[in-house]
């Protein structure tokens, strides 16, 4: 059966970094006395933990070698790690004596559902942790470990509670695996989406317009609208019908699907509107009446349960695809925006299939099938997919979750027999559904070899209830369908981030923005320069001219910075014979073809959205 594990905190290096987290805790607290400690968890390459320094102490990046050169002396100490379990009683007693308040404040909530705390103690320091570490500080690797960076976290992640100063570290076994690490790392500053973002001309984000709401410029604008018509063929095959719905909608809407009670926090405040002037008028002079709240729209699906609603069906109407690029607004705190992968303004490749229950098997493995297929022409094969589930044991599920334990079961058991049946590789995720259903993450590692979820896939058993949706089945009863919620593609902000870093901004030539420029080498082979630009682009073919006045070698490296996937150098014999000299981005041989060659060459590259390295 292809189920990851999830929990690896008996693994050696899970061990590793958990130390090496209390180790520089302990360094903090001594070079820095009175300051105050958060959470200090092993991460995937490292470690942080978060700090509360006191208003003397001022802390920056500058600091973090003092603090390594402290670890590592506290390493040499041969410090072992030694767990204790305390009574519920005794564990309050000893963090107050500790003085740490945050670790007070965790505590409490945690002997809510436990009736024991556990401590660890290496040297004179002491934390509240569930472990696991390494048994003596002489396993902790001194060169394998780099304090890498600073940041801001508000405690519990609650914007309304005090910012901490979070402190990074990279760990590994070996120097020379944190030296490996240290280079990706710098590689992958090169590839950072908004560092390609704003060199490409793909996107601005703008003070004037607000934080997280892009402004596609040119070259974005193009990209999108490939993606869409790809999404529009593609979905096509698939059997989709395309709908188009508003940007904002009444508040009941929100009140009847469940999410306004849950979604408030992240959804912009409502608009307050009287359906006509006359009415507003009367409402105010009388002091009577209400005006209508309008939102803007988190999320599609109760769009298209309405449209789902707008007419009778029946089960020959079954399974019933309905896409739409929908554009959708949350409003995201401040501190978790994020370039194009964290927005508050998105443009989503949404779609909900209506199924019974004897289609869900099979429209599920489609969905699935639909996004190896969307993988694979991108070159994608980094990912795995995560099964969340809900926790039927969290003393909470009747405020997460819809409570129809039979419904999640079955919801539960198909999802996970679509997932086997095509063979994809799956970790569990119990607690981390849906409040309608179970839904399956696609997680990527972006260069940095961190854990990114891509696109979300859901099963829905409640909201086609609670709007009261129908089918007619073969016996003329009515019955309920299932939903299916898919998002492929993700949403443009975020695709459209990712594949900047995935390709380092040299796209393919069908999703290039620019995807031939022609550089003339002399001004008498401009009138044949212009004769191939206006042949390509009635073919469609997005082709530019370079007449500047620079020197070719200037030209080939401006269009080379660019990104642009195909160059065309013309000169006295190109024009004479009719011929192009073809340089493509990334491949150092040339290539010369006629022209008519070459134009149906890379048309049908454009055409079949293909991945040429080589020629």
């Amino acid at each position: 059966m292809p189920i990851i594990q999830e929990d690896d905190r008996n693994e050696p290096l899970y061990r590793m970094r958990h130390s090496l987290a209390h180790v520089m805790a302990q360094a903090v607290k001594k070079l820095y006395p009175g300051t105050l400690l958060g959470f200090g968890p092993p991460v995937a390459n490292g470690f942080y933990y978060d700090f509360l320094f006191s208003e003397d102490a001022e802390i920056s990046e500058d600091d973090l070698a003092r603090i390594q050169k402290e670890m590592r002396k506290i390493i040499d100490e041969h410090q072992e790690f030694s767990r204790e379990d305390l009574s519920a009683q005794d564990a309050l007693e000893r963090i107050r004596a500790m003085q740490e308040p945050h670790k007070l404040e965790y505590a409490q909530e945690l002997l809510q559902q436990h009736d024991s705390l556990s401590f660890y103690t290496n040297g004179p320091f002491v934390d509240m942790c569930e472990g696991p570490h390494v048994e003596n500080t002489v396993e902790l690797p001194k060169d394998g470990f780099k304090l890498d960076s600073l940041a801001g976290a508000y405690w519990r992640g609650d914007e309304n509670n005090v910012m901490l100063t979070r402190i990074y570290g990279l760990a590994f076994p070996t120097r020379k695996e944190l030296k490996e690490k240290l280079r990706q790392i710098e590689e992958a500053k090169q590839r950072d989406h908004r560092k390609l973002g704003r060199e490409l001309g793909i996107f601005i984000i703008s003070d004037e317009v607000g934080k997280g709401l892009p402004l596609w410029l040119p070259n974005g604008a193009i990209i999108r609208h490939e993606l869409e018509k790809l999404a529009y063929e593609t979905e096509f095959r698939y059997g989709y019908l395309p709908v188009a719905t508003p940007h904002i909608t009444k508040e009941k809407l929100y009140w009847t699907s469940g999410h306004l009670p849950l979604y408030e926090k992240v959804m912009y405040p409502p608009l307050r509107m009287y359906e006509d002037a006359e009415e507003g008028g009367a409402a105010a002079e009388s002091g009577e009446g209400e005006p209508e709240k309008y939102y803007l729209k988190p999320m599609n699906c109760p769009h298209h349960h309405m449209i789902y609603a707008a007419q009778p069906r029946s089960y020959r109407d079954l399974p019933l695809r309905l896409a739409e690029y929908g554009s959708c607004y949350r409003f995201e705190r401040s501190g978790q925006l994020q370039g194009l992968t964290r927005v508050r303004g998105m443009c989503m490749n949404d779609a909900h299939l209506y199924v019974t229950p004897e289609q869900l098997l099979e429209e599920l493995k489609a969905v699935m099938e639909l996004h190896r297929e969307y993988y694979e022409l991108f070159g994608f094969d980094n990912y795995f997919m995560r099964l969340s589930l809900w926790d039927p044991e969290d003393p909470k599920r009747a405020e997460k979750y819809f409570d129809q334990p039979e419904a999640w079961e079955f919801s539960q058991k198909i999802v996970q027999q679509a997932l086997e049946e095509l063979g994809l590789w799956y970790k569990l995720s119990v607690g981390d559904a849906a409040f309608y259903g179970p839904k399956i993450d696609v997680q990527f590692r972006t260069v940095l070899g961190r854990e990114f979820t891509l696109s979300t896939n859901q099963l829905d058993f409640a909201q086609p209830a609670r709007f009261g949706l129908k089918y007619v089945d073969r016996d003329g009863t009515e019955k309920t369908p299932y939903c299916i919620h898919r998002a492929p593609l993700s949403t443009h902000e975020r695709f459209i981030g990712f594949l900047l870093e995935h390709y380092g901004g040299a796209f393919p030539t069908w999703l290039a923005p620019v995807q031939v420029v022609v550089i003339p080498i002399g001004e008498n082979q401009l009138a044949y320069a212009s004769k191939i630009r206006d042949t390509l682009r009635s073919s469609l073919v997005r082709t530019e001219t370079d007449d500047s006045d620079a020197s070719m070698g200037k030209k080939i490296r401006t269009n080379v910075t660019r990104k642009v996937p195909i160059l065309l150098v013309v000169g006295g014999r190109e024009a004479e014979a009719g011929t192009v000299t073809v340089r493509r981005y990334g491949i150092k041989e040339q290539r010369s073809m006629s022209l008519e060659a070459f134009v149906d060459a890379v048309a049908e590259e454009i055409r079949g959205r293909q991945h040429v390295t080589e020629w």
